[in-house]
């Protein structure tokens, strides 16, 4: 299991433990984290799991898909740097700790 913090928009702290090889977004859908809707169920055909990835931790949880780009100009909060959708981070033990920033909105 590894553990994954999803900060709110108001700064509220949600830490969990996810099953490696599953996604950031399933791992919140999961646990009832609010803040990540995950509509498209991770086919990466909607951008209600956006998050910002910690700048501690952008480095470490790969690039941008083909199309996840395209996907974040829809989203409804600004696209940033580190802006990612949760469904194409996949939980494995080398992301222990990970913190990702949930947007003011996803839809």
């Amino acid at each position: 299991m590894t553990k994954i913090v999803y900060v709110a928009a108001d700064g509220t702290r949600t830490e969990i433990e996810a099953e490696d090889g599953t996604s950031v977004m399933q791992a919140a859908v999961s646990n009832d984290v609010e803040g990540i809707v995950g509509e498209c169920g991770g086919s990466m055909a909607c951008a209600t799991c956006h998050v910002y990835v910690d700048d501690a931790w952008a480095g470490k949880v790969g690039e941008r898909n083909p199309g996840e780009e395209d996907m974040l100009d829809c989203a409804a909060s600004e696209m940033k740097p580190t802006s990612r959708l949760s469904c194409q981070i996949k939980v494995a033990p080398e992301l222990d700790g990970l913190v990702v920033h949930m947007p003011e909105a996803q839809f």
